[in-house]
């Protein structure tokens, strides 16, 4: 399903188009800090009696009209990979209100000891997918400190706007109707419709020379083989295609300071001049 341009959530109209009878669920993304369209994702999955689930790992902290990023699914996942918010090194977490849900995760995360040398006739078979002592600890410790965490975050991205003033053409990052609070997980930049996907390969690369750790925004899940040998084409998605091609990722985390936000900043510059593009630079 393709996404909203200025948000890069699901289009909730054309994720209606795609609802067909063997439809079970709809999966939304609250991406890179922006929430969903969570009012039409609800009343859609409401009307279609379709479980909604709720992806939060890239908006961690962020709110839409008043409530926190992963209570509006009826189960809300985050990854505590890197890079985001909140970083175990591996695991991750999935919330509910349903009672009942809550408990088969619980059945399903792993094979409990008293269960291991029985035979259970059951229709489901438990995953070995806990998180260790160790990573919850990380988990736990970091969950204390999270508003601090993301106060700090807030002041690199500060920084950032700061410095990326100075570019032709530039834009605030948007907040879109609903969203109160927007925690991105990295700081994107769109690079203006002069570059290809090939001038945005080469800014990347003229920043790794520079020891600077930007990337690609992300990958389109057409490209997967999987999606591909079920019917799923770059054709049915021509704007996440748009995002994919233009817009890279700076770093963005907490110790990050102004003055290397300058620095990456201006080698940024430099690199989109040295492309033969020019600087114009969108957020």
């Amino acid at each position: 399903v393709d996404i909203d341009y200025w948000q890069h959530t699901i289009n909730p109209a054309k994720a209606e188009a795609q609802i067909t009878p063997r439809t079970k669920a709809i999966l939304a993304g609250n991406v890179n800090g922006h929430p969903a369209h969570w009012d039409e994702l609800r009343a859609l999955a409401t009307d279609k009696g379709l479980i909604l689930i709720e992806d939060s790992t890239e908006a961690i902290g962020s709110s839409y009209k008043g409530k926190l990023v992963g209570s509006f699914g009826d189960c809300a996942v985050f990854d505590f990979s890197e890079p985001g918010v909140l970083v175990t090194g591996e695991g991750g977490m999935i919330v509910t209100d349903d009672r009942n849900l809550a408990h088969q995760l619980r059945y399903l995360r792993r094979r409990e000891m008293e269960h291991r040398n029985t035979v259970v006739i059951t229709r489901t078979i438990p995953f070995q997918a806990g998180m260790s002592n160790l990573t919850a600890a990380l988990g736990l410790v970091q969950l204390k400190r999270l508003p601090e965490i993301l106060a700090k975050r807030r002041e690199v991205v500060a920084h950032y706007e700061a410095a990326m003033a100075s570019f032709e053409g530039i834009k605030p990052p948007y907040k879109g109707p609903g969203a109160d609070d927007v925690h991105p997980m990295v700081y994107a930049v769109h690079l203006g419709t002069r570059f290809t996907a090939s001038g945005r390969k080469a800014v990347l690369e003229d920043l790794s020379t520079h020891d600077v750790e930007a990337s690609d925004y992300g990958q389109a899940l057409y490209t997967q083989q999987y999606y591909q040998e079920r019917g799923a084409s770059r054709a049915d998605c021509p704007v996440c295609q748009k995002t994919v091609d233009r817009v890279l990722a700076l770093p963005l985390h907490h110790k990050v300071t102004a003055d290397e936000v300058q620095f990456i900043v201006d080698t940024l510059k430099d690199a989109t001049v040295n492309t033969g593009a020019g600087a114009a630079i969108y957020l």
